[in-house]
């Protein structure tokens, strides 16, 4: 695995080069290190001046998922908000360079727990979905999930054998949900798995990499973090209640109900996408989205006994 690691690195020390000159910055850095992410290749990147940045290069195969102008338009107004870093160049290819957060704090479920952790989670939600703006970026679950049906299949990577029956059962539920008003679409990040959340050594938390963000309903971004940081009910309690105390309202049944809905919508996505990524990242890719779907019928299960 170093090898692999080296080689990669090598491989991509010109663009790195590259994009440090289109910023204005000394190319000749003094230190770059190898950051961790599912499909991309990220690298800190230490100028002789002590300036760090982060330089992004996306990975094979992402060209036919993400649009990198409509992630460009996200990205920047999060920046805007405060709650991402200093963005100082974003290619058509999707290569980017931001200002590194300094002194990032290791992140985990248990971090992503803690209540004063949880309580700026929800309040950079909170800050996100109603800032008015409509980015003009849209998050449709269901046509995506069609994109990613397609890759899949000519991939040749193979369906679940009871996939067409879940897949039914979720669409049914989001349409008893919906009812005749659908939620409004709002500006959300819609990918805050843990490694999307940066805390620095004053206690800042701040949301990163919005290749996926988009208009959506802002349940799912509540319900993504639940899942990925392995909320306990009491926790997406206390989740909820930061969330909806920034305008000193609570949240009731229906909102309880949706947001249990809505985690079923993010593992059905992720399932399909963790399977378009097989061919290129193999048996890992494979696996995570053996468990995504493993949760989503059960969450099918748990939905239903409400």
């Amino acid at each position: 695995m170093a090898e692999l690691v080296r080689e990669i690195e090598q491989a991509d020390l010109p663009v790195v080069k590259e994009l440090l000159a289109k910023t204005g910055k000394d190319k000749d850095y003094e230190k770059i290190e190898r950051l961790g992410g599912l499909t991309n290749h990220s690298y800190k990147v230490t100028l002789k001046n002590g300036e760090e940045l982060l330089v992004r290069i996306p990975g094979e195969g992402t060209e036919k998922m993400i649009n990198r102008m409509d992630e460009r338009k996200s990205t920047e107004l999060a920046c805007k908000l405060g709650i991402d870093s200093e963005l100082l160049y974003f290619g058509d290819d999707g290569t980017k360079v931001m200002r590194f957060i300094t002194n990032p704090q290791p992140m985990d479920n248990s971090v992503m727990k803690k209540p004063e952790v949880l309580k700026q989670a929800a309040e950079i939600f909170h800050k996100l979905h109603t800032c008015g703006v409509d980015t003009g970026v849209r998050f449709e679950v269901f046509e995506m999930a069609e994109l990613y049906e397609k890759i899949i299949r000519d991939g040749g990577v193979a369906f679940y054998d009871d996939y067409e029956a879940v897949k039914k059962t979720v669409m049914e539920i989001k349409a008893a949900v919906d009812g005749d008003k659908p939620a409004p679409r709002v500006p959300c990040h819609c990918d805050s798995l843990v490694a999307n959340w940066v805390l620095n050594d004053k206690g800042k938390l701040y949301l990163i990499d919005w290749e996926y963000s988009g208009m959506n309903e802002a349940m799912w971004d509540l319900s993504c973090l639940s899942i990925e940081a392995e909320y306990s009910e009491k926790e997406d309690d206390e989740f909820l209640k930061a969330y909806y105390s920034v305008e000193n309202k609570t949240a009731g049944v229906e909102e309880k109900k949706k947001f249990i809905a809505a985690k079923l919508y993010v593992d059905y996505l992720w399932t399909l996408w963790g399977l378009t990524r097989v061919p290129f990242d193999g048996a890992f890719m494979q696996e995570y989205a053996d468990g995504r779907y493993e949760r989503l019928k059960k969450n099918i299960s748990a939905y239903k006994a409400l």
